[in-house]
């Protein structure tokens, strides 16, 4: 019987056993409820069709010496498997034949899987442990397979000659993570089937796991499955344990420093295993609503930085040396993770209504840009300039004023020597070609503020003056109406004449 796979053997001489079959059996019998008719036979076997029975077995030697005709033009008509069982073999040797070859047959499927989540195990050991277990899952069910964080992170996809289908991917990935699906959910993409599993740590989704087989998938295809799940899951959760008491050891480690006991956070870094401490640090303050310093660093990481300085990057994340107290969040950077990043060239606006904050509206009232305010980060920050360890805590508080004091959406820096500072600044505002925010700052300081004669000493619009002032405190990253810069800044412009 090619390409038939059999659910049993059942023996029955009743004339319609349909009541005791689940269907996939081969039904053995000595011909008894044929009837002897050709109609009872054609009738016998439309009901085992009807019951899904795979085949027929004919006894002969009992009550039938040969194969009614009758009953091979009926199985024939319903494609039913029509067998003989030879004169003297007993029912009992088909059977136990059948159950020998399944028994065997399962056996090597058991020892096959348990060989496949062996080796899925243990490269989920392995330190490159998310693609060797992608590859493996991908292998054994003869497709591909790829893992989605739920984070948006980079996904892993094997064979990579698959990379082609991650944008689909992540499309319904995204979907399903909205809409917190803690279930399996099959898609179909490019007219083939897609299971999606989500990993879940807790009630909280880490990521999802797409496979593509091409095939129905068997028991033991989706035993391999739940293993690589619960693998995936277990790594998850080591990671996030890993990296919660890494987080609250290099936190206690970052307080004894910014607190002066330096030697003391050695002591306790070399002990917990955080590794040696950088020689020399930039300490980082931006403010935080919640204290999640994750998030934190994601956002202050792209904030511009005064003069094309470094920026932070990608050193806010691997800061194993970081803590949120007071309403801002507190990070010591090694300076040797610093990367430049460019800040974006402020525009120069020519009179009218302001299309960001600053403005009036038609009304009279302020206006400010929605697409401006949604895109700008509303914490500000600030950092010092790079300094031996040991040197750290004497930055702080004026770390700490800076941050709280530093405009939203912009990375300022702090500096022992204010009017050297200034004097930075300055340059700055002459350097700047498009307008001369040199002269519309020094006259706004000169009239502490005051827009309408700032503007009839300008000779300009005051649209245009507001539109200069908030082009130059986003060029500085300050405000000028903090009493300080105000101040600072006051005495460099004195200084060169203006």
């Amino acid at each position: 019987m090619p390409g038939v796979q059999l659910s049993g053997v059942h023996v029955s001489e009743l004339e319609d056993p349909t009541a005791y079959l689940e269907g996939g059996e081969l039904l053995l019998t000595t011909g008894i409820p044929l009837g002897g008719t050709a109609a009872t036979a054609s009738e016998y076997v439309r009901r085992l069709a009807a019951r899904g029975v795979a085949a027929l077995g004919l006894g002969l030697g009992e009550g039938l010496d040969s194969v009614p005709p009758a009953l091979i033009e009926a199985c024939a008509g319903e494609r039913l498997e029509l067998m003989v069982v030879p004169d003297g073999v007993p029912f009992l040797d088909v059977s136990r034949a059948f159950w020998d070859l399944a028994g065997r047959s399962g056996q090597a499927d058991l020892i096959a899987g348990l060989g496949t989540q062996t080796a899925l195990a243990r490269a989920a050991m392995r330190p490159d442990a998310l693609p060797s277990v992608v590859q493996g899952l991908a292998q054994a069910l003869g497709g591909w397979a790829a893992y989605l964080p739920a984070d948006g992170g980079a996904e892993t996809i094997w064979p990579t000659g698959s990379a082609a289908l991650l944008p689909h991917l992540r499309e319904e990935t995204a979907r399903l993570n909205r809409a917190g699906a803690h279930s399996a959910a099959t898609f179909w993409l490019h007219g083939s089937p897609v299971v999606e599993y989500p990993i879940l740590v807790g009630r909280r989704i880490e990521g999802f796991l797409a496979i593509g087989s091409g095939r129905t998938l068997a028991k033991a295809d989706r035993q391999i499955i739940m293993t690589v799940c619960v693998l995936l899951a277990l790594k998850a959760q080591q990671h996030e344990e890993l990296t919660g008491t890494s987080a609250v050891l290099g936190s206690a480690v970052a307080k004894l420093i910014v607190r002066g006991h330096v030697e003391a956070a050695r002591l306790l870094a070399a002990d917990v295993g955080l590794g040696p401490l950088p020689e020399r640090v930039r300490m980082l303050a931006a403010r935080t609503e919640n204290g999640d310093l994750r998030a934190l660093a994601a956002t202050v990481a792209g904030l511009p930085a005064e003069d094309g300085a470094p920026g932070p990057g990608a050193a806010l994340a691997v800061s194993r040396l970081r803590f949120a107290e007071d309403g801002l969040g507190f990070f010591l950077l090694d300076t040797t993770d610093l990367v430049p990043i460019a800040a974006p060239e402020p525009e120069e606006y020519d009179g009218g209504l302001l299309p960001w904050e600053g403005g009036p509206d038609a009304a009279g009232g302020e206006q400010s840009s929605p697409s401006d305010a949604a895109e700008r980060p509303r914490t500000g920050a600030a950092w010092t300039e790079p300094v031996p360890l040991a040197d750290a805590a004497s930055q702080a508080a004026v770390l700490r004023r800076a941050a709280l004091q530093a405009p939203a959406g912009r990375l300022v820096g702090t500096s022992g020597d204010e009017d050297s500072r200034a004097e930075r600044w300055a340059d700055a505002l002459a350097g700047y070609q498009r307008a001369d925010l040199l002269g519309a700052v020094a006259a706004y300081l000169r009239r502490r503020g005051h827009w309408e004669d700032t503007a009839r000493d300008l000779a300009i619009h005051r649209n245009s003056l507001r539109h200069r002032i908030a082009v130059a405190q986003r060029l500085l990253g300050v405000s000028l109406d903090d009493p300080d810069t105000a101040a600072h800044l006051w005495l460099a412009l004195r200084r060169r004449g203006l």
